[in-house]
């Protein structure tokens, strides 16, 4: 009989109704909960955080003066001496590229004004020995993007659409994110931005009524269609 209670005892184990007893508290339930929240809130917070910093400045150069041979100031030089963007920038109309003036140009005005002054010398020590300013870029796009200066220009981008009020700035800064989003934000609507050609240079213009005369302007000017513009060959070529 006993044997025979032996052998059967797993048996009854299995049998509905049986009791066994609980390997894990039941508070292991509740951890175990916790602890998957805990997991999907991390990876949340990693997802923002990454998120943040390909937007932030550390990655985009957003709002960071970068340092410069010599600390050249837009505010003093277009809004106080009223010079044209063009005087610098001579291709910019022309060229892909504004272009960066030699130091010649500078020297037209500085062989007289503030001909001796300590802050100038890296000026006119390029001058005497013809090495150029090595400026630091400061609208750097990456080498896969395309940008011309000059289809902007003719198409009635203005300058400070895209680098800001430069009027106002002692120490020049990339003022937005240039971003593939922010590039896409104005190609998919560009009479939200467009202004007569006569405009593109004046930092202070603002239209009365944007909306209208941008929607005129576009077809003035034969902007592309928003399919052509939204293109990825369009930017990257």
């Amino acid at each position: 009989m006993a044997r025979r209670t032996g052998i059967l005892a797993p048996a009854r184990a299995m049998m509905p109704g049986f009791a066994m007893a609980q390997l894990f508290h039941r508070s292991v339930n509740t951890l175990a909960h916790a602890s998957i929240a805990a997991g999907l809130v991390a990876a949340a917070g990693t997802g923002y955080v990454a998120y943040m910093v390909d937007r932030g400045p550390l990655t985009t150069r957003q709002g960071i003066v970068i340092e410069q041979p010599v600390p050249f100031s837009h505010e003093h030089h277009v809004r106080g001496l009223g010079i044209d963007c063009r005087y610098c920038h001579t291709a910019v109309e022309q060229s892909s590229s504004a272009g960066i003036p030699p130091t010649a140009t500078c020297m037209n005005c500085h062989k007289l004004i503030h001909a001796n002054a300590p802050l100038l010398e890296p000026v006119r020590s390029s001058y005497r020995t013809g090495t150029p300013l090595r400026w630091a870029r400061v609208h750097d796009l990456p080498d896969y993007v395309y940008f011309n200066h000059s289809i902007h220009v003719a198409k009635g981008v203005g300058c400070a659409s895209c680098h800001g009020r430069v009027d106002g700035m002692p120490l020049m800064q990339q003022k937005v994110s240039l971003q593939m989003e922010w590039c896409l934000k104005c190609h998919r609507d560009p009479a939200a931005f467009v202004r007569p050609r006569s405009k593109v240079f004046d930092m202070e213009w603002k239209a009365e009524d944007q909306r209208t005369l941008g929607a005129q302007l576009v077809k003035e000017y034969q902007i592309r269609s928003q399919k052509d513009l939204l293109s990825c060959s369009t930017c990257h070529r």
